[in-house]
């Protein structure tokens, strides 16, 4: 690689860290930002209660497939040209959302916006290549939290939205400041040197579309179609056997879409192992607080509250994040990650001790969320910096994309298991049939249960091993700055 040149004109880093969490909270707004509209979409458009829910199932499947395969694409074509290309389809498909009422076209619009998740692993490759080592792990920290801030803070946006504009507005606002982003990243975020060498896996990346694909719409919509149906049992036999052929196939090329190798190392399978555990755990927070608040008062639990009232319950969590991403990346650095991702497993665990007994009251419900979201902070900051430690550099952007892929995925299996809770533990209240309190109360018990499951896997992770040039994309050898060579290992 090619010597930095340290007088070359270049943004201020700062500049990029920032523009780069602003897109990873935009991004991350877009996959719950339809959450509160659901109910209303049949009225709005026409269409039926199972197409409406392919509003947010689509997201979850671009998303899931996008991640990493784009992740790849950026490690070998250019991150920054490939975060913009990201920004670009968010931008495209909230103007499809914006500009019609026909579910077909919402769904289209909804599809694009799933697939610009990818910005949040691409960002973190970007930041570990362009950053000096004693910056990377608070800027990474601050990025890989994005995911759950947005997640946070779309509900009330979105809730306050539909209670005071038509709702296209919150699509207009959408793509307005995705196209901001796009500038901002022109601007401010520099393209990284680093490139990993050889051809691009096209049949890799086919497999592992229709693997997911097939996983992912098994999961999400096996509750309405049964779970014993042959659609159901057909997509999951087809994902196994897919995943097989495709696992034998990745194993022989040269350059595969996914290392299988790297990715069986015991320190990247166990971490991501823990990502779709800590994705399952914070994922139930978000699905259930606003529906549980706003249950009505004849349920003997519910508050009645309003839409508003009830995403404003996930802000405190969001600020929360925000605050945490530096404590966590310190933390991170003097003890390691792996000390992080066992603190924070435990935290989330708590936070579910405390909604399990406190869900009578709006203050202790908040509060017991924003200790979900305040553990969620400190993991979601602490996988990544886990996974750079792991892997060869070249590989960053796949296997942040990978990661967040197990994020994803715990979030599918999250909502399915739910929905099942949900819908099979209910009793008749004020004349309709609502969710008995011991329902939401086994979610939180599941949901604490995947945390402390993600604590076991954590604590079985190799130590932290080599620290020199593991995390960031540069290091001091005999007083220069040099860029880290593709081929070495992290």
């Amino acid at each position: 690689m090619t010597e930095a040149d340290p007088d070359a004109a270049a943004p201020h880093p700062r500049l990029a860290v920032g523009v780069l969490a602003f897109c990873g909270v935009v991004v991350a707004i877009m996959q719950t930002i339809v959450v509160p509209l659901l109910p209303h979409i049949p009225d709005l458009t026409g269409a039926t209660p199972e197409a409406a829910s392919w509003l947010v199932t689509v997201t979850l499947l671009t998303g899931a497939v996008f991640t990493p395969v784009l992740g790849r694409v950026g490690d070998m074509y250019g991150k920054r040209r490939v975060l913009l290309a990201s920004l670009g389809v968010l931008v495209v498909g909230s103007v499809l959302c914006a500009v019609s009422s026909h579910i077909g076209v919402l769904i289209t619009g909804r599809a694009l916006q799933g697939a610009a998740i990818a910005v949040i692993p691409l960002g973190i490759s970007i930041l570990r290549d362009e950053l000096p080592p004693e910056r990377v792990l608070s800027a990474v920290a601050l990025m890989s939290s994005t995911m759950g801030i947005g997640a946070a803070v779309g509900l009330p946006i979105a809730a306050v939205v539909i209670e005071n504009y038509e709702w296209h507005t919150m699509f207009w606002v959408s793509g307005a400041i995705g196209l901001l982003d796009f500038v901002l990243v022109l601007r401010c975020v520099p393209e990284s040197p680093l490139r990993s060498r050889g051809r691009f896996d096209t049949l890799g990346t086919l497999g592992l579309t229709g693997a997911l694909v097939c996983l992912l719409l098994a999961v999400t919509q096996g509750g309405d179609w049964g779970w014993t149906s042959p659609v159901t049992l057909g997509l999951l036999a087809g994902a196994v056997v897919i995943a097989l052929v495709w696992g034998a196939y990745e194993l022989r090329v040269p350059t595969p879409m996914v290392d299988l190798r790297v990715s069986a190392r015991p320190a990247v399978l166990l971490t991501n192992l823990a990502a779709l555990l800590i994705g399952f755990a914070f994922y139930a927070n978000s699905l259930v607080t606003g529906q549980m608040v706003q249950e009505p008062k004849a349920t003997g639990y519910g508050l009645g509250a309003s839409i508003v009232v009830s995403g404003l319950c996930l802000l405190p969590g969001g600020v929360t994040m925000v605050l945490l991403s530096p404590v966590s990346a310190r933390i991170s650095g003097k003890y390691g990650p792996r000390t992080s991702l066992a603190l924070a497993s435990v935290v989330i665990a708590a936070g579910y001790v405390v909604r399990y007994f406190t869900s009578h009251s709006l203050w202790l419900i908040v509060a017991g969320a924003t200790i979900v979201s305040a553990g969620t902070a400190i993991a979601y900051s602490a996988l990544p910096a886990q996974v750079m430690r792991s892997v060869p550099v070249g590989e960053t952007g796949a296997a942040n994309g990978l990661n967040t892929l197990m994020r994803s995925i715990g979030q599918a299996f999250c909502s399915a298991t739910v929905a099942a809770v949900l819908a099979n533990m209910t009793f008749l209240a004020a004349g309709r049939e609502a969710p008995t309190l011991g329902a939401y109360q086994l979610v939180f018990l599941i949901a604490g249960g995947a945390a402390l499951l993600a604590l076991a896997v954590t604590l079985c992770l190799p130590g932290t091993g080599e620290r020199t040039g593991t995390v960031g994309g540069k290091r001091r050898s005999s007083g220069r700055t040099r860029t880290m060579p593709i081929e070495e290992g992290a």
